[in-house]
């Protein structure tokens, strides 16, 4: 049954349900808002079903599997271990369904509005939302565009059943035996790090002379040795070329620095970025302005350059990071509500859940210097640490930069088990203006790999009690 010209009204419509979008319906819902969100595919939208949850569940499986087989060291000693995969994918899609559910439960007890379909916008106060058998019209007084990102297909490469992109190969029904990756960035990386643990033989081909771009050389270095030690072979200066579909596999013919290399596999995954979804909702329509790449500009309440219309997440500049979307969709619905709020955080953490973890907040050590502050960079390995030793994972470091002559926080590096976690504490330092000296002063419990930062601190004060200066 097709709709006619009936108009449902709202005060806040939503597009998209991803960490962005369902945050900000429930926080707008919570302002007093008529809240109404669309989505086109599945609640959680790309984060949740085939993005940060489960590509984290598959480095589980993979690193659980990895350490079963690898655990002699500690005399422990498993034998006949096997790799159930289509069990796997079955228990990552239950943690999927979970917290979907557990979204879409949310956005229900807060009396959002759901309705599926494709948004278009029709007006700067309306959208048509179709799906196959209808179409509607939303009136809205504002609105918040939370459409994410997508995957970019690079020449060559069209995406099938062999050359893959980041969903189809948290997808695959079967291990591979051997698999290609085009790209060494944190997508690239962490899906690397999942297979090779579970027995692919991985060869990734990155263009430039490191993988993992955006940290630090020394960073990225203890992952490139980690997965080495692991099999998998790094083809660096290595631009692909194209892919000839075989009945079985692939072979991706790469230039690697000058010479003509062909690699042959069971799949190639390209992980080369993601582009914004922002070209197929109408934005032209309207005079919503954007950049040569599609990145919707906004202002420091997210509001975009028609005032009623705002947008987060992927499609606004700044890192395309979840809770980055989440962070911004709340300025947004706060905004809306008439308040104070405006994007003003001093950083934002990036992590990669490779081997080991990576986590890095505010400044490095050459930024801090580039931007002109003179500043300490204190170095505090794990393997001075006694839960590392524990865990028997004690490869890494955390660095904490600080102003020299305040002791002020500004940056923090770490690599290592659980950096993901302990990076939290640094950007409450960062946020909050504390010094190395109030991280210091901080009772840290012990054994814990918290006490890591305590001891860069002391590292930075020049007081180490667990390391000769």
């Amino acid at each position: 049954m097709v709709v006619g010209d009936f108009a449902n009204e709202v005060d806040t419509l939503v597009i998209g349900s991803g960490p962005g979008g369902y945050v900000a319906a429930i926080r707008a819902a919570q302002l007093g808002q008529k809240v109404t969100i669309v989505e086109k595919g599945e609640m959680g939208g790309v984060c949740l079903n085939v993005g940060c949850i489960p590509s984290k569940a598959l480095i589980t499986a993979g690193h659980r599997y990895h350490q079963a087989k690898h655990s002699d060291d500690m005399g422990i000693v498993a034998e006949n271990v096997a790799l159930n995969f289509e069990k796997v994918q079955e228990w990552k899609g239950s943690v999927v369904k979970k917290l979907t559910g557990g979204v879409e439960g949310l956005l229900k007890g807060n009396k959002v509005e759901i309705v599926r379909g494709e948004a278009y916008f029709a007006s700067a106060n309306s959208v048509r939302v179709m799906d196959e058998k209808s179409a509607q019209t939303y009136n809205f007084k504002n609105c918040i565009i939370a459409t994410g990102s997508r995957p970019i297909e690079i020449p060559g490469f069209k995406y099938s059943e062999r050359v893959i992109n980041s969903t189809g190969a948290l997808a695959l029904k079967e291990v591979p035996k051997k698999l290609v990756v085009i790209g060494g960035g944190y997508i690239g990386i962490e899906l690397t790090g999942a297979y090779s643990n579970m027995g692919t033989e991985v060869v990734v081909l990155e263009g430039t002379k490191q993988i993992l771009g955006g940290f630090e050389k020394q960073m990225a270095k203890l992952v490139e040795r980690r997965l080495k030690k692991n099999g998998v072979d790094f083809k660096m200066e290595a631009m692909a070329k194209s892919v000839e579909e075989t009945e079985n596999g692939v072979k991706v013919t790469a230039e690697v620095k000058g010479a003509e290399e062909v690699f042959e596999a069971d799949y190639v995954l390209v992980t080369v970025g993601r582009k914004p979804n922002t070209d197929e909702i109408g934005l032209e329509q309207i005079g919503v302005e954007l950049d040569e790449r599609g990145i919707i500009k906004v202002d420091k309440q997210c509001r975009t350059s028609v005032s009623n219309i705002y947008a987060i997440g992927d499609i606004v500049p700044g890192p395309p990071l979840a809770h980055k979307a989440s962070y911004e969709g709340k300025v947004a619905a706060e905004a809306i509500a008439g308040e104070k709020a405006e994007v003003d955080y001093l950083a934002i953490p990036a992590v990669v859940f490779s081997e080991p973890e990576l986590a890095t907040v505010g400044y490095n050590e050459k930024e801090a210097k580039d931007a002109g502050y003179d500043v300490i960079a204190a170095k505090f390995p794990f393997a001075a640490n006694g839960r590392a030793l524990s865990l028997n994972d004690a490869d890494g470091f955390m660095k904490l930069i600080t102003r020299k002559d305040d002791g002020l926080v500004i940056g923090a590096q770490i690599a290592g088990p659980n950096a993901s976690d302990m990076i939290a504490e640094l950007g409450l330092a960062i946020e909050t203006g504390m010094t190395a000296e109030d991280i210091a002063l901080t009772i840290h419990a012990h054994p814990t790999l918290g006490e890591i930062t305590m001891e860069a601190a002391e590292v930075a004060l020049g007081t180490p009690i667990h390391i000769v200066k």
